[in-house]
C-alpha cells in the first residue's frame, strides 16, 4: 500500500529535531555532522540566531502578499544582489529549476525582441544538471531522468564539457546561448576549466549569444566567491540562483544584465510566492552574514583546511578515496568502492554526505563551519575508511589479502 507522503525519494531512516550550527540532532539524542547541509542549501548553519530572528520577526509581520504590490524586502534583496554582483536586475522566484526556466525564456526572449526569433536553442553541456521540471530534465538530458516522461522538449543540444571545439561545431543558426554550470554538482563535482569559461564568453560575444550560468549549487559563496564565475574573471549575461540564497528557506533567483532583463516586461513572467517578504527576509539575513568583511576569506581558508585533510585520506586510503575534486566547500571525492557504501559509512560514523555522479562522495557543508568542525570532517571520513577498509578484508577470500 502506497504511503501517504509520495515515495519518490529513498530516505535515511533518520528524522531531525533540532541543529546547531553545523551539526543536527535527532529527538533520540544522536548527533551528525551535516556535510549535506539541506543539499548545499543551509549555507549559514542550523539554527543561525540572525537568520532565525529575521524569519521570525518577519513572518510575525506579513508572510505574503503576491506580486501585485511593491515588496520592500524584494527591492532591498535585489539592490544588494546588484550591488555585489554582475547583474543589473533581478527576478526572484522559489526554486532553481524555477530560476533555470526563467533564465531560458529570458534568453530566447532577448533574441526575439532583438531581431533573432529563430534563435531559440540553448547548447548545454553533457553530465549537467538543471532541475526537475520537464524543460528542465530536457536541459539536463540524462536519459534515466526523461524516461517514462515522453518526448523532450525542444531547444536543447548538448556537447561535451570544458571542449570548446565541440560547442563552435554545435552553433547554428537558431542558436540563443549557452546554459552551464560553473561546477557540475550532480554528475561528480567536475569544474570547467578557467580558460574554458573565458572562451565561452569570447566566443558568445563573437556570435551574438546570451551566456547563462546555473549558479544554483555554485552561488553565494560556496565556492570562496559570491558566485564560482568570478574566478574566471568574467562575467555572465545571466545566471540563475537558490539553495544557499535562503539559507535553508525556499528562494531563487535570476540575475541578469540589463540587455536581457529589460525584455521580461510585465506580463511575460511571473510568480505567486517568489519575492515574497518572508523568503527576501530570509535572503537578506544570509547576505548579512556572506557579505560581511571577511567571511569569504575564511570559506577558502575552511576550504583549503579540507582539501589538505582530504589528499591526505587519499595516500592513506588509496583502496577507498581516489581524487579529490571542487573548490571552496563544494568538495567531490572520487571512491574506489560504491559511492552508496561510503555514504553509508559516513553516516554510520556520525557524518552526512550526499552521493553524486561518478562514484563521488559530495561534502557541501554549511559555510558558517568552524575550524574545529573541519577537524571532525577529516576525523568522521578517517573513521568511515577504516571502517569500509576492515569490512572489505573480511569479506576477502581466505588468502585473497597476503
Amino acid at each position: 500500500m502506497i504511503p501517504a507522503l509520495m515515495p519518490t525519494y529513498n530516505r535515511a531512516d533518520l528524522a531531525f529535531e533540532r541543529g546547531d550550527g553545523a551539526w543536527l540532532y535527532t529527538a533520540e539524542g544522536r548527533r551528525f555532522l551535516d556535510c549535506a547541509a539541506g543539499i548545499a542549501s543551509c549555507s549559514v548553519g542550523h539554527g543561525n540566531p540572525h537568520l532565525v530572528e529575521a524569519i521570525s520577526t518577519q513572518a510575525a509581520r506579513v508572510m505574503h502578499v503576491s506580486n501585485l504590490f511593491r515588496v520592500p524586502q524584494a527591492e532591498r534583496l535585489a539592490e544588494r544582489l546588484v550591488a555585489a554582483s554582475f547583474a543589473d536586475s533581478v527576478f526572484f522566484c522559489n526554486s532553481g529549476a524555477e530560476a533555470n526556466e526563467g533564465m531560458v525564456k529570458a534568453i530566447r526572449r532577448a533574441q526575439a525582441k532583438n531581431g533573432h526569433p529563430e534563435r531559440t536553442d540553448l547548447l548545454c553541456f553533457n553530465g549537467a544538471f538543471h532541475g526537475r521540471t520537464l524543460a528542465m530534465l530536457s536541459a539536463t538530458g540524462n536519459a534515466a531522468y526523461l524516461d517514462g516522461f515522453g518526448e523532450r522538449a525542444p531547444g536543447f543540444e548538448h556537447v561535451s564539457f570544458n571542449n570548446m571545439n565541440a560547442v563552435r561545431a554545435a552553433i547554428t543558426p537558431q542558436t540563443a546561448g549557452i546554459l552551464l554550470e560553473p561546477i557540475q554538482g550532480e554528475s561528480g563535482i567536475k569544474a570547467a576549466d578557467i580558460r574554458f569559461l573565458q572562451e565561452l564568453r569570447s566566443m558568445c560575444d563573437e556570435f551574438g549569444l546570451y551566456l547563462g550560468l546555473d549558479e544554483v549549487q555554485t552561488g553565494i559563496g560556496r565556492t570562496g566567491k559570491l558566485f564560482a564565475h568570478e574566478w574566471a574573471g568574467i562575467e555572465p549575461d545571466i545566471c540563475s540562483s537558490a539553495k544557499g540564497l535562503g539559507g535553508g528557506f525556499p528562494i531563487g533567483a535570476i540575475l541578469a544584465k540589463e540587455e536581457v532583463a529589460k525584455h521580461l516586461t510585465p506580463g511575460t513572467h511571473g510568480t505567486t510566492f517568489g519575492g515574497n517578504p518572508l523568503a527576501c527576509a530570509a535572503g537578506n539575513a544570509v547576505l548579512d552574514i556572506i557579505l560581511a568583511p571577511g567571511f569569504l576569506e575564511t570559506v577558502v581558508e575552511r576550504g583549503h583546511y579540507l582539501a589538505e585533510g582530504i589528499d591526505a585520506l587519499t595516500i592513506a586510503f588509496p583502496d577507498i578515496f581516489s581524487e579529490r575534486r571542487g573548490l571552496g566547500l563544494l568538495i567531490g571525492i572520487k571512491c574506489i568502492p560504491p559511492v552508496g557504501d561510503l555514504v553509508t559509512a559516513t553516516r554510520e560514523a556520525g557524518l552526512l554526505t550526499v552521493a553524486a555522479g561518478d562514484n563521488v562522495l559530495r561534502l557541501v557543508p554549511p559555510l558558517t563551519l568552524t575550524e574545529q568542525d573541519c577537524a571532525d570532517i577529516l576525523f568522521l571520513l578517517r573513521n568511515a575508511a577504516e571502517t569500509l577498509r576492515v569490512e572489505a578484508q573480511l569479506a576477502a577470500p581466505a588468502g585473497a589479502l597476503s
